[in-house]
């Protein structure tokens, strides 16, 4: 085969429903990214540089590149370029968007055809084999890929529903410098208040999504010793959602253009960065 070059970007996102414990989630993509370009080499194993990020963990990328030339039956290494505006371990989904990017532009290099969920797959299972996620974070991982808000059963890896949010709102994050990985996280504190967030789950699944993420939000704050206020703040003033963005310690505000301003004005302090990005409704693509 001729050994080709591609770039491919992925999409952030951000929690509706926690995963973790219930097994079943829902999340929205933001308009936050991932880029990755790959390149297929005759020999030498992965190499991954990360150019916004020296010292961070390769092992994603490596599993996510090693897994794909798996499934296309091929003897080759590559050597993978990351680049992203993801916040890393705040719970803004930066794995699963590196993941989705890297699995893509790998296919793309291979000159391969794998449809949207093999791909998908392939980056979830990459996920699990590198200990990034609990559940496999399929319900990340497809609104990092397909864009808009979905809600999915992680355990059966299915897209159960997929809306497409009005784009004239923007996502407010707050990112504080702390950061929270999914490994440390205690999922038996989760699992006991996993009958609340199947409430809240159904909620998503039927339209109402915001007030789930609310509403989820809160009680994932108080269960990981998260300030559930920072999400209050931002209710008061005219959000149409805010909550803890899968186990912290982001926090998410959905509201329209003239309240995102108020909202990141308040949230603007030392030791905290704002950001702000439209709702992505977007797939990830072939750059």
């Amino acid at each position: 085969m001729n050994l080709t070059c591609a770039r491919a970007r992925a999409y952030g996102a951000a929690t509706i429903i926690n995963a973790i414990g219930l097994g079943k989630g829902a999340a929205f993509g933001i308009g936050l990214w991932s880029e990755a370009k790959v390149e297929l080499k005759k020999t030498g194993g992965v190499k991954v540089t990360v150019k916004n990020g020296p010292g961070e963990d390769t092992t994603l990328a490596q599993k996510t590149v090693s897994l794909v030339l798996k499934r296309l039956n091929l003897d080759l290494g590559a050597e993978v370029t990351v680049e992203s505006n993801i916040p890393v371990a705040r719970g803004l989904k930066s794995s699963s968007a590196a993941s989705n990017a890297i699995a893509l532009a790998t296919v793309k290099a291979a000159n391969a055809d794998l449809d949207d969920f093999e791909i998908i797959n392939l980056a979830v299972e990459a996920s699990i084999t590198a200990k990034v996620t609990v559940t496999g974070a399929f319900d990340d991982a497809c609104a990092s890929y397909l864009g808009g808000v979905v809600v999915t059963d992680n355990v059966g890896r299915r897209l159960i529903k997929r809306f497409s949010p009005p784009s004239e709102l923007e996502a407010v994050v707050y990112v504080p410098s702390s950061r929270r990985y999914t490994i440390d996280v205690n999922v038996e504190s989760l699992r006991r208040i996993s009958p609340l967030t199947e409430v809240l789950w159904r909620e998503a699944l039927e339209g109402r999504y915001w007030i789930a993420m609310t509403l989820n939000g809160y009680i994932h704050s108080v269960a990981l010793n998260q300030n559930p206020e920072i999400a209050l703040e931002a209710l008061r003033l005219g959000a149409v959602a805010a909550g803890l963005s899968g186990k912290g310690p982001s926090v998410v505000a959905v509201a329209d253009r003239e309240v995102s301003v108020l909202i990141e004005k308040a949230w603007r302090k030392p030791g905290v960065t704002v950001l702000k990005a439209p709702i992505n409704n977007r797939k990830a693509e072939v750059l």
